[in-house]
């Protein structure tokens, strides 16, 4: 019975048109998610590749996101294990500095009714600012800051992570830590919860 009801809700999530005069593509909602899922990924909106395909993280930043995981793409993208549900559900459009944020309307109005629907979530993932400040109970300033006390989170369930876009290279190198301190934590928790 609550299958049912979750099937449902994705069926209306994926009709979507809330937003659609503000879409430069046109709706297109892309998420993933099954009652028995136990990671959550949460992140920002899909990007142009990720809109034409429906295939959520379908590009160079899925690629990375993975590698940080060591989770293969088959895991990946098995919903009764990983549920992938993003702040905006379609592609915002393009900004000065890259995509243009989640439309603000996409989380208030389906993530409290998704996740209702997903009652075994053992580690959130929340990638990117818009996730972690919907999402952490306590904010720390900057993504930096954020990450880097991401076992404060970890009692909540939560873990936040920089975004892995390429575009964030530079934020990477000029923080070695990252890959050196919280990676290995994250797959420790990756593969604890898979």
């Amino acid at each position: 019975m609550s299958d049912r009801r979750l099937i449902k809700l994705l069926e209306e999530v994926r009709a979507c048109r809330l937003c659609e005069e503000y879409l430069p593509l046109g709706p297109h909602p892309v998420l993933s998610a099954d009652r028995s899922a136990r990671v959550l990924i949460v992140g920002q909106a899909p990007g142009t590749r990720v809109h034409e395909t429906g295939i959520p993280w379908n590009d160079p930043s899925g690629d990375r996101l993975r590698d940080w995981l060591q989770v293969d793409r088959e895991t990946f993208y098995d919903a009764s294990q990983v549920a992938i549900i993003p702040m905006g559900f379609c592609y915002p459009g393009r900004g000065k500095g890259g995509d243009l944020p989640p439309r603000p309307e996409c989380a208030p109005t389906w993530h409290a009714r998704l996740l209702a629907e997903l009652p075994d979530i053992q580690l959130t993932l929340l990638i990117g600012q818009y996730a972690q400040r919907y999402y952490l109970p306590h904010w720390y300033g900057s993504i930096t800051e954020n990450v880097r006390h991401f076992a404060d989170a970890l009692p909540h369930k939560l873990f936040p992570l920089p975004h892995p876009s390429p575009r964030n290279t530079l934020w990477l190198k000029r923080r070695p830590w990252f890959e050196e301190e919280v990676v290995p934590v994250l797959r420790q928790q990756i593969h604890k919860v898979l």
